[in-house]
């Protein structure tokens, strides 16, 4: 698995133009970090490696977001706390197959899941 922390990127070699520093820090917006981080083998398999858990967050967020809740709001509908909402959005959570089902019912949602042939 990529990690930041353990020096997976400390071999990235990347040519990118960078006009800010700030404290001996490089400052780059997102698309260019992006650029960077795919060239990343280890980081491309730890993307496919966590795809589910990530678009179970971005469904749950935007979700909960265009229902006006906060995670508490949505976690005392599920009768569960705070920090379980919270793992789940960022991603460090894969929930149950029961959790999403009572999660789909507090935002009035259907719960769909399907299977797909590989590229």
């Amino acid at each position: 698995m990529f990690n930041w922390l353990n020096g997976d990127c400390k071999s990235l070699k990347v040519d990118i133009e960078l006009s800010q520093y700030h404290d001996n820090m490089i400052i780059m917006d997102w698309q260019q970090h992006k650029k960077i981080l795919l060239k990343n083998p280890s980081f491309l398999e730890a993307l496919q490696d966590n795809a589910l858990e990530y678009q179970i967050a971005r469904h749950l967020l935007k979700a909960r977001v265009e229902l006006n809740l906060s995670q508490q709001d949505l976690a005392e509908k599920l009768q569960t706390r705070q920090s379980v909402i919270s793992r789940v959005e960022s991603g460090k959570s894969l929930p149950s197959l029961s959790f999403l089902r009572r999660l789909a019912s507090a935002l009035d949602l259907t719960l769909e899941v399907s299977f797909r042939q590989n590229k």
